[in-house]
């Protein structure tokens, strides 16, 4: 028997998909807060105009064929800046603060990946290879970005860690998830979930070192210009850093006689 192995319509995890998540993660906090500060757009105008981006993005991502590097990417960073302004609302507009945002936030992904675990059987990104397995997949990168979205700003804002001192516990968190990876037998898809949720905080936080002023511990930046360095640093790793479709197992095939 052979074994015929199916691509995924996501990105083999790699160290150079989590390079391109985390620079994703950063432009999320620079470009959503460009919108709903810089801007005065405020943070409910902002959350529908990068929700309705999310949707044109994924509507083109589910219907793609096959892995498109920049499609997906695009898809992403729509995640990123939806969840900056969608968690900064329920954040501050709601008025339930970080405790009640991230605590909210975090019921809705894990109900999220309990719905996609009992239609599919697995929360495994390596099977996202179908449009409605991409739908779980998606909808739950959305409440993942934007709990790390409140986690960040609670961690740096309410605890008073600053932004250097937040982004050194969320790198931690990671070097943590990593070591679980290369010395336990820990669940991959467990671990994927947890450094892809503390990937969102690292870049919030990171975010607000660069645009933040330099009375608040922020670099002070204009959030334009981070916004837009870091998309061109984006677009040369997608261009320019390999990257290929994820792969899982699919039907055994008998060998041929």
């Amino acid at each position: 028997m052979n074994q015929e192995f199916e691509r995924s319509k996501v990105p083999e995890v790699t160290l150079v998909f989590w390079i391109i998540k985390i620079l994703a993660t950063t432009l999320g906090e620079t470009g959503g807060d460009a919108v709903s500060m810089s801007m005065d757009l405020g943070y409910a105008v902002s959350s529908f105009i990068f929700i309705g981006i999310f949707v044109v993005a994924v509507i083109a991502q589910i219907s793609a064929k096959k892995f498109h590097p920049f499609l997906y990417w695009l898809v992403v960073i729509a995640t990123t800046t939806a969840g900056t302004t969608m968690a900064d609302f329920a954040d501050r507009s709601l008025g339930i603060g970080y405790p009640g945002g991230a605590s909210l936030l975090f019921v809705l992904l894990m109900a999220s990946l309990a719905i996609w675990y009992r239609s599919a059987g697995t929360i495994s990104v390596n099977t996202v290879s179908t449009p409605r397995i991409e739908i779980f997949y998606w909808v739950a990168i959305l409440f993942s970005q934007t709990l790390g979205t409140a986690l960040g700003d609670w961690m740096a804002d309410t605890n008073g860690l600053g932004y250097d001192g937040g982004a050194l516990v969320f790198t931690a968190g990671l070097v943590l998830i990593a070591a679980g990876y290369f010395f336990t037998r820990i669940s991959r898809t467990l671990l994927f979930w947890g450094a892809f949720i503390l990937t969102r905080p690292l870049g919030a936080t990171l975010g607000d070192l660069l645009d933040k002023p330099l009375d608040n511990g922020g670099f002070a930046f204009s959030r334009f210009y981070a916004t837009g360095i870091l998309a061109a640093v984006i677009i040369a790793c997608v261009a320019f850093l390999p990257q290929r479709a994820g792969t899982h197992p699919g039907k055994s095939q008998a060998t041929p006689g």
